[in-house]
């Protein structure tokens, strides 16, 4: 590959000066632009600045001296008269020696690593920064933003408790994206479309968004004829999604960003970012050359022992050498970022265990850049969630270090679905899970709110089709159904996909409502997947990474067909999170009360639990000043009788999901009384029953 800067014309340059190593990135000052960059090998940068994204030529170029522009390993600038909204790019000249770690290449259009905004030309191309040769013309290139150019009107993150969050994971594009979703075609599946639907998200009663990737990504890191739908392809950490902004103006993407995260805080909603920061689009050894690669390979990931490729411990082709100063440094300095200028409540860091990797990838004790994160004052008092494993064996559920993470707790997630799937030896754990699973959490002394619980999430089943298929049917994909998880613990009642058996088709609402009323009842913090409160289905699809289309979209018309199952998840997390300020409730919500009662299990008969191989069944009763909970867990097959602690005529009855709606669950006020001293539990139901003094 070529290792010199190729000549440009260039027009006559404002009169630049030295600048400043510090802050990194384009800094935008009423006097014009600092620009500061890392690269220690390189032996010669470029700053080109563009009128246009799509131009083959810059308008403008810079070089910067090897004395005066250059302090330690940084490179930097001041560009006088230079506005928001100027389009820039790197070139970087160096040795191309990837048995030394070297991957230079002065041909490429490079990003800026701490660029605010991304600007990408409709003929993007991929494959030309794989490629020797200039790729300007089709190349992603950096925006300068000043981000205190924004009104936020007093906006500030909500720090709402964990004790009263619900999270709805959600794809941006994917909510508004569908013909039928109201919202004008130049708005759907954007920021702005977002907005338009938050009276939804509030009346569902959910308290937090968890978005799928908004940080910038490589769409095209995908296996050929498909596109990267879910956005697990980073190449920027700092600039939001470009594509999911109906403005598509230079500044447009971060301004409507903020939009609507402002637009979520009036409606006390917040907004928790899935971040990855274990890998980026440019792949393995074979990819493309896009930012960090072509500035300072052995500094931004890990290498093989020969240095001529790349570990692989995230299944996307290389890792990020996250515990390396310079590395840790840029995931710290984002994250800041997105809470301090784009004002966002929270992290889920994907696969999260890799960041306790060192250099040569083997775990660290105490990794670095985890307890940055866990300390950093800035970070303080937002939510940061683990999802606690990697994708090359490493898994950490209940022993990922810091005192202020959560965890994605894929033990609820399975060992729900197994009980609720009728399997033996699921008692004993279930009844773990729904006290927040001291089993795995308890010897860390955390709030129950440390198990993040769920039953679905984006990678997997929905909801639906985890009570539809017993088979994943990934054809779709292009890999012959091999890609995607083999093992969902899922159960079809009875035939495979969809069917017009109404006994099937009711037992399979059941088992939806079964399930939402376990993980959003459950000590914990509950998370749903978006669409799962309607019964969204991906027609048995389990990685629908590469979908953008009908599979993943929300289909607005299953509000109304699946009114039933809509209206059941929202009077339940109505009741999850309200405060209850009649007397001697001491105004405390559902899971508080809970949390505080005197916990006793119950079998068929009361203070006899049945903790065998055989038993499908459970019942708890949770005791408290001024309120009782009796609730009853029926896996088998067939219907059971419980006897009811206490005199008879006390109960009410809350939820029954063997009956019919709006039987199933009742508002609050209007509980029905339960006659006698047994209640029967109809096969395959949960049961929620209630005292007050």
């Amino acid at each position: 590959m070529p290792n010199k800067t190729t000549s440009e014309p260039r027009s006559k340059a404002p009169a630049v000066s030295q600048g400043n190593s510090f802050p990194l990135g384009a800094s935008a000052t009423p006097q014009g632009v600092n620009f500061s960059i890392y690269s220690k090998h390189a032996t010669g940068i470029e700053l080109l600045f563009f009128n246009n994204v799509a131009d083959g030529k810059p308008a403008q170029t810079f070089g910067f001296d090897q004395i005066t522009n250059r302090t330690g390993n940084y490179w930097h600038l001041f560009v006088p008269g230079v506005k928001a909204g100027q389009i820039y790019g790197y070139r970087v000249s160096g040795e191309f020696a990837p048995e030394q770690g070297l991957r230079f290449d002065a041909e490429k259009i490079l990003l800026d690593p701490y660029g605010l905004g991304v600007a990408i030309p409709s003929n993007y191309s991929r494959d030309a920064a794989k490629k020797p040769g200039d790729n300007t013309a089709v190349a992603m290139k950096s925006v300068v933003v000043d981000p205190k150019a924004y009104d936020w009107e007093g906006d500030a993150p909500l720090r709402n408790p964990s004790s009263r969050t619900i999270v709805y994971e959600m794809h941006v594009r994917g909510f508004t994206r569908h013909s039928n979703s109201g919202v004008a075609e130049k708005r759907r599946g954007t920021y702005a479309g977002l907005i338009e639907k938050i009276p939804y998200l509030k009346a569902l009663g959910i308290t937090a968004v968890e978005l799928l990737p908004v940080f910038q990504f490589d769409p095209q890191d995908s296996s050929p004829g498909h596109i990267n739908y879910w956005g697990y392809a980073p190449i920027s950490y700092f600039a939001p999604h470009q594509a999911y902004s109906s403005r598509q103006d230079p500044l447009g993407p971060v301004d409507e960003f903020r939009d609507m995260v402002k637009a979520l805080h009036r409606a006390g909603i917040e907004v928790i970012l899935d971040v990855v920061y274990n890998h980026t689009a440019e792949g393995d050894e074979t990819g493309p050359t896009l930012c960090f690669r072509g500035l300072e390979n052995e500094a931004y990931y890990i290498l093989k022992p020969d240095k001529s490729g790349y570990e692989n411990y995230t299944g996307c082709g290389n890792t990020l050498n996250t515990n390396e100063p310079i590395c840790r440094r840029i995931v710290l300095d984002s994250l800041r970022y997105w809470v301090q200028e784009m004002h966002v409540d929270g992290f889920r860091f994907d696969l999260a265990s890799i960041l306790s990797r060192d250099a040569s990838g083997q775990p660290l004790a105490n990794p670095p850049v985890l307890w940055d994160i866990d300390s950093d004052p800035v970070l303080a008092g937002t939510k940061i969630i683990a999802e606690a494993w990697d994708a090359a064996g490493l898994y950490q559920v209940g022993h990922f270090i810091g005192d202020n993470w959560k965890e994605w707790n894929g033990r609820f997630r399975d060992d729900v679905r197994r009980f609720l799937r009728g399997d033996e030896q699921t008692v004993p754990k279930l009844a773990d899970r729904l006290l927040g699973s001291p089993e795995i959490y308890g010897h860390e002394g955390r709030e129950a709110e440390q198990s993040v619980n769920f039953v679905t999430c984006h990678d997997g089943f929905t909801l639906y089709d985890l009570v539809s298929y017993n088979q994943k049917h990934n054809e779709a994909n292009g890999e012959e159904n091999r890609d995607g998880s083999n093992d969902n613990c899922s159960w079809n009642c009875g035939v495979e996909g969809p069917t017009d058996d109404p006994a099937i088709k009711a037992l399979r609402l059941r088992q939806m409502k079964n399930f939402h009323a376990i993980n959003m009842l459950s000590l914990g913090l509950p998370m749903m997947l978006m669409g799962d409160e309607v019964g969204h289905s991906q027609q048995g699809n389990n990685n629908t990474y590469c979908q953008d289309n009908e599979l993943n979209w929300f289909n607005w018309e299953l509000v109304k067909q699946n009114a039933e199952l809509h209206r059941f998840v929202s009077l339940l997390a109505a009741r999850r999170v309200q405060r209850d300020i009649q007397a001697e409730l001491h105004r405390l919500n559902l899971i508080e009360v809970v949390r505080r009662s005197k916990i006793e299990w119950h079998g068929v008969k009361l203070s006899q639990p049945d903790w065998g191989d055989n038993s499908h069944a459970l019942a708890l009763s949770a005791h408290s000043p001024g309120l009782t909970f009796y609730w009853i867990l029926n896996a088998y097959w067939e219907p059971l009788t419980f006897e009811l602690p206490g005199q008879p005529g006390q109960w009410k009855r809350w939820v029954d999901t063997s009956l019919n709606s709006p039987d199933d669950i009742v508002e609050w006020e209007a509980a029905p009384a339960v006659s006698g001293e047994t209640y029967t539990a109809g096969a395959r139901s949960v049961v929620v029953l209630f005292t007050q003094a």
